[in-house]
Order: structure tokens, then sequence, then C-alpha cells
């Protein structure tokens, strides 16, 4: 059986083929020195330590949450006590009213609204210090006396209002302790007065002792 080179040539290129089919191919390459096991004691130290980072962080910006609140609370409740203590201050604070007088009189004159508000202040007062005043130059028996007549008839204005007596006293300075320029009519206008201190509460006896006698 003669064959022909044609027909060998066909054989051995399918022989060939059949050869390179019946061989599995390779697998890619990998390099060893990249690969890291999913579990390995690194890794997983690495991501623990992340979350107690991250939770660090979310205590640290709570606690600054809590302190700038905390924070705003104290100064407020610090702004809230003074001004309490502003209020009680002022509240437990002597009130200062003032009767003035004519030339060379003794006629007790005052608003209604003023003298509503001294009544009713004198009433519940533990004190009223009454300091009668004039616009004279001098200490002289004649100003002592219309000083001294002054506060005797705010005295006895306060008495008839229905202020306890035994709660006030009366005193008097014949000349000086001006308020006013006493070279001007209207200065002298304002001197010629008597001053009405309310005390909301008892003197200490270091006050009282300072006090001028009647």
């Amino acid at each position: 059986m003669n064959t022909s080179p044609v027909t060998i040539a066909l054989t051995a290129s399918l022989i060939a083929l059949l050869s390179a089919c019946s061989s599995p191919p390779k697998p890619p390459t990998v390099d060893e020195s990249q690969k890291r096991p999913a579990n390995a004691k690194l890794a997983v130290e690495l991501q623990v330590c992340k979350n107690d980072l991250q939770n660090t962080r979310i205590v640290a910006n709570e606690s600054n949450r809590l302190a700038e609140t905390t924070a705003a609370t104290l100064a407020h409740m610090a702004v809230r006590q003074q001004l309490v203590a502003s209020m009680q201050e002022k509240a437990m604070a002597n009130r200062v009213h003032t009767v003035h007088f004519a030339f060379n009189s003794t006629h007790v004159s005052i608003p209604t609204t003023e003298a509503t508000a001294l009544v009713d202040e004198s009433r519940a007062a533990p004190l009223v210090v009454l300091r009668g005043r004039t616009d004279g130059h001098s200490d002289s028996s004649g100003e002592s006396r219309i000083a001294q007549a002054r506060a005797n008839a705010v005295r006895d204005y306060l008495i008839a209002s229905g202020v306890d007596p035994t709660r006030i006293r009366a005193t008097h300075q014949p000349s000086g302790d001006h308020v006013a320029d006493n070279r001007s009519p209207q200065g002298r206008n304002l001197n010629r007065r008597v001053e009405i201190e309310v005390y909301r509460v008892l003197p200490t006896p270091t006050q009282a002792s300072a006090e001028p006698q009647p």
C-alpha cells in the first residue's frame, strides 16, 4: 500500500493536534511573596487596633459634647445665680425717700403716688430713720430748730399714716450735707429736705452705732 506524502503530512498534523488537546492548560503564575493568610495574626491585631481607635474617637467626641453641654449649663446657672443675688440684694437694700420743703417751712407735702409707696414701705420696715436738713450756711439755733421741726413733721405724718412710732428715729443737721449747689435758688430748694431711709432689715450694731443720735 502506497501512502502519498500529503496523506502522511495530514496524519502528522492530526496527531500533533490531538496531543495538544489532551494536555490541560497551565495555571497562572502567582507571586507567593505577596500572599497573606486571611486570618493571619498581624491582620487580626491590625483590625482590632482600628476598631479600638474608632471607639476611642467616638468616646472622645461624646466626652467633648458632654463637656460643652456641662459648661453651657454651668454658665447659665452662674448667670441665673448672679441675677437672683442681684434681685435679693435690691430687695434687701434700704430705700431712701426725700421730702422737700419751701423756704422757712415745715409743712409736709408729698405727691399721692410717692406717699402711698412711702407709707406702705414704712409700715413694713423694722426701722425708719429721718434726717432733717436745711439750706443754712452755719449751725445756728434757728437752722437747728427748723431742721428738727421738719424731721418731726415727717415723723408725725408717718405716725398718722399708721407707722409704728417705736420704729421711727428722727435726727437733724442744721447746715451742710447739701445735695446741690447751695448758691443757687434751685440748689437751695433741693437742700431743704428730710431724707427718709426705710430699712428692709435691722442694721447691725456697727451700723446702728454709726447713726446720729436724736
